[in-house]
């Protein structure tokens, strides 16, 4: 290595550390990136984008089988499995070279290896195994990310029991799918081979499916996917996985009760664990809990000069989340005072099912936990002219308001392009609008985006459309 010593170290190139080491450059510091892999981590290379891609193939394939609804014929309609993939891999790689550039355009160094802490703010570097040298940084930035979860009797083979990276670039469709888990990226994996064909079976432990949606959301998404033909089971847990030659038979629990069921793949999406080994923290005081390094509001950890955000310091586990921690992280360090502590509740999470799921803030139950006196709206999508011309009039959106200052305390959407239309209700968070900001606020006609004006006004009883 040319460069030994640095103004900040980034372990990570994912969203959070590579956009962590472009702040920290723009604000004049001499900075390195050590990645062990590929630039842009697992959510550019294999999670958010490749995904997103592999679901927009199967929305084309979904307006195909529906041509009729617009006037339009064709036969002998087919996919070409092995094209979807290639078209996913090649957009994750075009966003990686995106970031290769970024980093040579602010003049970051991108140190190929993995670092482990060696005191002193100082980071050894190995490559398969070989030394490749020792950097010294001023502030260090830990964003090692984090992995699939796996539980004992439930370990994924690569083969008949995938995790997100095998379920992505499959060979050739099952004919039958099971996806134990229901957050976000087993309901994506769902509605992606669902749509495409597969018989799809979801297990989710808890009482419903999307456990962190609005109850009302999450029972809406249900009778979606279940119209849509798959098999969900809640309150379930999949106690043995039985692998045959080309099929896993799985055993279901509900209560006192148990049966089998059979799918030639098993997809597993229940949660993630940081990657917190390997790295060197046994040499520092950081503390780890429950796989995830403990930080301050600030992301500092408990070793002067040594940070971590994102996926590694716990949830909720979002690139955008990342993103800002690593902006706010690098601003704090460097001593602007117009930085301000993450507010995880005007973080928004989408998921990118059909019909999409988008949130942010309080769900009811819990603003009511809280102590809120809370008023609540709701306007159904087939009220919408937008949304009935595009032929998508399943959908809802939900809103809630403290009752006694007006305060938006959450919103809750599920629909077509909802996750492109929550960003107006976070900023409308961040900014502390209110009901009557929201209500002066002139939305465009006709589009999906009056369902969220809609929304509010209903809160208050001002509804127009329904």
């Amino acid at each position: 290595m040319a460069d030994s010593s640095f103004d900040t170290v980034v372990v990570g190139g994912g969203p959070g550390g590579y956009v962590a080491a472009i702040r920290a450059a723009q604000l004049g510091m001499k900075t390195a990136v050590v990645e062990r892999d590929q630039l842009g981590g697992i959510c550019l290379n294999w999670g958010c984008i490749p995904t997103k891609a592999l679901l927009r193939s199967a929305e084309v394939g979904h307006i195909l089988n529906h041509l009729g609804d617009y006037g339009f014929a064709a036969k002998d309609i087919s996919f070409d499995t092995k094209k979807i993939v290639e078209r996913s891999r090649k957009v994750a790689k075009q966003l990686s070279n995106g970031v290769g550039f970024l980093m040579k355009k602010n003049k970051i160094t991108v140190i190929e290896g993995s670092a482990t802490l060696a005191g002193g703010g100082k980071l050894d570097v190995t490559k398969d195994g070989k030394a490749v040298g020792t950097v010294a940084a001023k502030n260090i930035i830990l964003a090692t990310g984090a992995r699939a979860r796996a539980l004992p009797g439930l370990e994924p083979d690569g083969k008949l029991v995938w995790t997100y990276k095998e379920a992505m670039v499959p060979e050739a469709l099952p004919k039958s799918l099971l996806v134990i888990g229901s957050g976000a990226i087993g309901i994506e994996f769902a509605s992606f081979y669902r749509n495409l064909g597969v018989v799809v079976t979801v297990v989710e432990v808890l009482d419903r499916i999307l456990p962190v949606e609005d109850e009302e959301i999450s029972a809406f998404a249900k009778r979606a996917f279940e119209k849509q033909g798959m098999k969900i089971f809640t309150a379930t847990n999949v106690t043995a996985l039985k692998k045959n030659g080309n099929s896993v038979t799985a055993t279901l629990t509900t209560g006192d009760k148990s049966q089998t069921i059979e799918a030639e793949r098993v997809v597993l999406a229940i949660g993630i664990v940081g990657n917190v080994e390997n790295i060197g923290l046994e040499k520092t005081k950081i503390k780890v809990e429950k796989t995830h390094i403990v930080v301050d509001q600030w992301c500092a950890t408990s070793e002067p000069g040594i940070y971590a955000i994102g996926d590694v310091v716990g949830p909720p586990w979002l690139a955008h989340k990342a993103m800002h921690e690593g902006v706010m992280c690098v601003e704090r360090i460097a001593g602007l005072n117009t930085v301000h502590p993450l507010n995880t509740n005007n973080i928004p999470g989408c998921t990118y099912c059909m019909p999409q799921v988008a949130s942010v803030g309080l769900t009811e139950a819990k603003a009511k936990a809280a102590g809120y006196q809370v008023k609540v709206g709701r306007f159904p999508f087939i009220g919408n002219g937008k949304a009935i011309a595009l032929g998508e009039p399943e959908g809802m959106v939900k809103t809630v308001f403290d009752a006694k200052t007006g305060e938006l305390l959450g919103a809750h959407m599920i629909g077509a392009e909802v996750t492109e239309l929550i960003q107006g209700y976070a900023i409308a968070k961040t900014m502390e609008g209110t009901e009557q900001d929201l209500m002066a606020t002139i939305f465009p006609h006709p589009t999906i985006s009056e369902t969220m004006h809609e929304a509010v006004l209903d809160a208050y009883g001002r509804a127009l459309h329904i």
